[in-house]
């Protein structure tokens, strides 16, 4: 493909991508791998270069774009090589007319870039938020240590224990390691999220959200496969991946919950008042992982996020129902805004004062009201909100 072809076929993409995220349709990983399937003429540079347009196009672009091709002339604004290739021939974009305006810049539309600002994002902390994410994966310390294991790269030591960086897009899942189970790929700060709930071996513990299960993972190994460790979800498609990752894992996972919305404690009754910890990975608007899906900023809207805290409330109190005296709830989002924060903490602990909290302690991260903030900016990390709640 040619250069120009190349931007093209971007342009066609980001209408896909415009769309979906307009009518809450598939991500855009989804829409370029099925793009790339019916474009079978591209090569392995050409869908790279592609790819690479297509999201260089979403990160600088603040409201969503009318068109593919307004927020491939904003791209152009920045990157001068691109406004050339807009030459209309062969399979190339058409000239740029006179007139033709390019989309919008800046970080998110403008009710949610007022909504950081209000949780105190803004400025270089806005901007990293779109900046490109490095590649942290965890060493299962159920199969091997970061100490002894052996790699066909040498990564970065984070300040989670059993957690190595590499750089963006490094194949790790071609290695043995992965393959063997001894490492799974996890972001420093889900890491920590989990590292704050403390759990020990032989203890009850409840991963209320555990989706596809990396979480439920890293608990398992810190568990040391011995107690009970229960995994739950109301996400079939999601919660159907955890059985294989533990297979391969080797992780111990007691029992394997499906929820009911609405009527998640009659499913996890035999549990009530008996975990040691119960941790919330609260569903949210997933403010802290705009560099890895930047197109999400284009699907929220201010609905979502009151339906989001809604449900962030009911899981606490839920979880309140399933920790025993003497536990602990940790509330974790991925997000910076301090609604799904501070705010649900500090609205749980009004109506519950006979709890208390007990911020984790974590090498990196600032606080944040009752909890723990983790930034890219600050941290390195994808964002999060950690808090520990804890049962006299």
């Amino acid at each position: 493909m040619t250069p120009a072809a190349r931007v093209q076929a971007a342009i066609e993409l980001l209408d896909q991508v415009i769309v979906a995220a307009r009518d809450n349709g598939p991500p855009a990983d989804r829409i370029l791998a099925e793009g790339f399937r019916q474009r079978r003429y591209a090569g392995s540079k050409d869908r790279r270069a592609i790819r690479e347009l297509v999201y260089g196009a979403i990160r600088v672009c603040g409201p969503l774009p009318a068109t593919g091709r307004a927020a491939m002339l904003r791209l152009a604004e920045l990157d001068s090589a691109i406004a050339p290739l807009f030459d209309g021939s062969g399979y190339g974009p058409a000239a740029i007319a006179p007139n033709e305006k390019p989309a919008q810049g800046g970080i998110a539309p403008e009710w949610l870039v007022e909504a950081l600002a209000a949780s105190e994002i803004e400025g270089a902390e806005a901007e990293a938020l779109l900046a490109r994410a490095p590649l942290d994966i965890r060493v299962n310390t159920l199969k091997a240590s970061r100490e002894s294991l052996a790699l066909p790269e040498i990564g970065e030591l984070l300040p989670a224990p059993s957690g190595l960086r590499f750089p963006y897009g490094t194949q790790v899942e071609q290695w043995d390691a992965y393959r063997d189970g001894q490492i799974e790929v996890q972001d420093c700060g889900s890491q920590l999220a989990c590292l704050a709930t403390g759990v020990q071996p032989g203890e009850t513990v409840i991963d209320l959200c555990a989706g596809a299960g990396g979480k439920t993972l890293a608990l398992a190994a810190a568990m040391a496969n011995k107690g009970t460790l229960i995994a739950a979800d109301t996400d079939r498609g999601r919660l159907s991946q955890l059985g294989p990752r533990a297979e391969r894992a080797g992780a111990a996972i007691a029992e394997t919950i499906l929820l009911d919305p609405g009527k998640e404690l009659e499913a996890l009754k035999k549990y009530a008042e008996s975990a040691d910890c119960v941790l919330v990975d609260a569903p949210c608007s997933g403010t802290g992982t705009w560099r890895r899906n930047p197109e999400a900023r284009w699907r929220l809207t201010p609905a979502a996020l009151t339906r989001y805290t809604a449900a962030q409330s009911r899981l606490l109190d839920i979880a309140a129902r399933l920790v025993k005296r003497g536990g602990c709830i940790v509330y974790v989002t991925c997000s910076l805004l301090d609604y799904e924060g501070k705010d649900r903490v500090e609205a749980f602990l009004a109506n519950h004062p006979d709890w208390r909290s007990e911020p984790p302690q974590l090498p990196l991260g600032r606080e944040r009201g009752q909890g723990i903030r983790l930034t890219p900016y600050h941290d390195g990390t994808d964002g999060f909100f950690i808090a520990r709640i804890c049962r006299p």
